[in-house]
């Protein structure tokens, strides 16, 4: 009897409709559930975490099926992986890939760090400038303080 190689690849079933989710940060990946609301939906997901990478070491990915986000989500996920590529699938077609990106300003989804400030305290819509895009710092348009990655809050 000939010897089998071992399998290197994990496969996983294909999306007719909806959004893959790759190059997470391994540690990031619940956080992408959470901050997307993906805990709370009816529709079919599919979670992957620590899975080998050859350009990160371990990555997550996430498959959602019927499920296609805006703009705003793509924000979210861009402040907590910013490497992390979108894929859009129609038909089991790939139509659209694109690497997030984290904005230069970012509006209504982060809470300031700042209990004082206005928009923790009055119905105001957020503002933060993004004055450092590597280690993720927002300045806020309000109060002026700075929020670091490690604060971040999500509304």
């Amino acid at each position: 009897m000939a010897k089998q190689g071992k399998i290197k690849e994990l496969k996983v079933s294909a999306i007719e409709n909806g959004t893959v989710i790759d190059h997470i940060p391994a540690e990031s990946v619940f956080q992408v559930i959470r901050i997307l609301g993906l805990d709370k939906v009816s529709n079919q997901i599919m979670v992957g975490t620590n899975l080998d990478s050859r350009k990160y070491g371990k990555k997550g990915i996430i498959k959602v099926s019927k499920k296609f986000f805006e703009k705003e989500d793509l924000n979210k996920i861009a402040l907590v992986a910013p490497i992390a590529s979108i894929i859009v699938i129609k038909d089991y077609t790939v139509v659209y890939k694109e690497n997030v990106e984290v904005p230069d300003f970012i509006d209504k989804i982060v809470k300031c760090i700042n209990p004082n400030c206005i928009t923790n305290n009055e119905n105001i819509v957020t503002k933060f400038t993004v004055i450092d895009k590597e280690d993720l710092k927002l300045h806020c348009h309000y109060c002026e303080k700075i929020t670091k990655k490690e604060n971040i809050s999500f509304k």
